[in-house]
């Protein structure tokens, strides 16, 4: 597999720390800059909105350059990004730069993800998209628990520090390993920002961008509320609930290569809608077996390994749609895609909030059970009705 794929999974793994290091850093940013708990928690909200906006949008209107420079440009704004976080005077202007940074975050998955399945063969492609998502969901896994007790010890600056300083030797690797033009850009073959965006509000796109939102909301509306759910549902202490949160980082990681390997042998369509079926029993058995520990454990971390090969999967297939639907907006429908998953995790917090405003916390793994079955039979009605281009995924 070509070194540039190794570089896009570092880039990621940077990025990936900086949304989800914020989550571990909380009361110590919130203590140094003197301002509530709930008002730091902003700053991962306001680098989720920057990353959904800047996937499809930024990408769109810099699809003409070549994708070397837009990742360099992108993995840029994070090592300078990093550098005023961790000299930020105040909570505005911390999150201005965060969203910033996730515009350049939502750039750069996108336009890795379109380049990553275009540098190796076609039969290789589940793989090397996993690669580049695996930084992501090592930063969650790993890089957070020890980017949060680092933290603790030091000071929270310190950590962003690093991240600009990991930005650094990313663009390093881009500089050095990134081939200037890919196989497949030749000239004439660049469109407009305008006919970018037109090309993927194809029905076929939108509806794979459908899914894609609620695959996120099932997930989410529970695994937004994951402690509360464990520690007065299940009743489990701090240390069980410590265990689950590793599990679900570390099956998260072995979620993102099931997803690959899986597209590669099996097809983007048919393994995801396996996985949307697993995802739906995984959602019940947190409600059927919610008084069982050992148990939760397990279920936490097999909604990780569900999630994010679901992810790959979804990705993948949307790449697919858009090489036979608007080949020459792969990247821009990549972006469509990590929007959709960034809207979807937004939404799903909202639905778990609702759900436990008119139940209890106890309900919310069924409400995350029906948004996923309401999943999968979108992708099979989708699969069922496609077009022209059925065969081509």
């Amino acid at each position: 597999m070509p070194a540039a794929i190794y570089v896009f999974s570092l880039c990621t793994f940077a990025f990936g720390l900086s949304e989800f290091v914020v989550a571990g850093l909380l009361s110590a940013m919130a203590a140094n800059l003197h301002v509530r708990i709930a008002a730091v928690g902003a700053a991962i909200a306001v680098y989720a909105l920057g990353a959904a906006i800047g996937a499809p949008f930024v990408t769109a209107f810099v699809s003409h350059w070549r994708d070397k420079h837009v990742l360099m440009v992108s993995v840029a704004v994070l090592t300078s990004g990093s550098i005023l976080m961790s000299l930020s005077p105040n909570l505005p202007t911390l999150l201005a730069v965060r969203f910033v940074v996730g515009l350049g975050h939502g750039v750069f998955m996108a336009v890795a993800s379109d380049a990553a399945t275009k540098l190796v063969d076609k039969q290789h492609a589940g793989r090397a998209l996993s690669v580049v998502w695996i930084g992501l969901t090592l930063a969650l896994a790993l890089g957070v628990p020890m980017g949060t007790y680092l933290g603790s010890l030091w000071s929270w600056r310190i950590i962003f520090l690093f991240i600009g300083a990991l930005g650094t030797l990313s663009m390093f690797g881009l500089l050095f390993f990134m081939p200037h033009r890919r196989p497949d850009q030749r000239r004439g073959r660049r469109v407009s920002a305008w006919k970018g965006l037109k090309a993927v509000t194809h029905p076929q796109l939108m509806t794979t961008a459908g899914v894609s939102v609620l695959v996120s909301i099932a997930t989410f509306s529970f695994f937004t509320f994951v402690s509360p759910y464990l520690l007065d549902v299940t009743g489990i202490d701090v240390q069980w609930l410590s265990v689950a949160m590793l599990a679900f980082g570390l099956c998260a990681i072995a979620g993102n290569l099931l997803g690959g390997y899986l597209a590669d042998v099996m097809g983007p369509v048919g393994s995801t809608l396996t996985a949307l079926v697993g995802l739906t029993l995984n959602l019940l058995g947190l409600y059927w077996l919610n008084g069982s520990p050992a148990a939760m454990v397990v279920l936490v971390g097999s909604l990780g390994m569900l999630f994010f090969c679901i992810v790959t999967l979804l990705t993948l297939h949307l790449l697919k749609l858009a090489q036979a639907i608007a080949p020459e907006s792969t990247a821009v429908a990549a972006g469509l895609n990590i929007a959709s998953f960034n809207l979807g995790t937004a939404l799903g917090g909202g639905l778990g909030s609702i759900t436990i405003s008119y139940f209890d916390v106890s309900w919310v793994p069924l409400a995350g059970a029906s948004v996923a079955a309401a999943a999968a039979a979108v992708l099979y009605l989708q699969k069922k009705c496609a077009g022209p281009c059925e065969g081509t995924v």
